[in-house]
């Protein structure tokens, strides 16, 4: 593969460490990353632009204690980059001493700015938000799982 078309690895290693170290007061430094028409996927929004890649982040501290990311393995091709992680947090509102943890995947897709520079141009989060976060709910999580047993019987 010619290497004048792939993501640096340092970048890549850059980004984890960002990803894993971020804090709120960081959310402003996002463009050190991204691109400025940068999509965000995930499974509640679809966005597009750094501003509101960055509103996604911000709701993120805002709404839970203490979210972190830690990427446990990841994968470098060309232009591209699928890291995944385990999502660890506490809620705001409910199970306050208990910490969360989604399990779950990005797929980083790079791109060249006009100053040469490799910003992320689109971000995918996958993960399953029926078993990593509804079935975690007080209120919705019994009915989630009696639903996952009648389907798989």
């Amino acid at each position: 593969m010619d290497n004048t078309h792939a993501v640096p690895e340092a970048l890549v290693d850059e980004l984890v460490l960002a990803f894993e170290q971020l804090q709120a007061h960081d959310i402003a430094r996002m463009g050190d990353w991204y691109a400025d028409d940068a999509r965000f996927k995930d499974p509640f929004k679809d966005v597009q632009g750094i501003a509101q890649v960055q509103s996604v982040f911000q709701h993120m501290f805002d709404s839970l204690y203490q979210p972190r990311f830690v990427v446990t393995s990841r994968l470098v091709q060309g232009n591209q980059c699928f890291l995944v992680w385990d999502f660890l947090f506490r809620f705001k509102t409910m199970q306050r001493d208990v910490e969360q943890c989604i399990h779950g995947g990005s797929h980083l897709v790079f791109a060249l700015n006009r100053l040469g520079e490799w910003r992320v141009q689109s971000h995918r989060d996958y993960w399953d938000a029926a078993e990593e976060l509804y079935e975690k709910l007080p209120w919705v999580g019994g009915l989630m799982r009696w639903l996952k047993k009648r389907v798989n019987s």
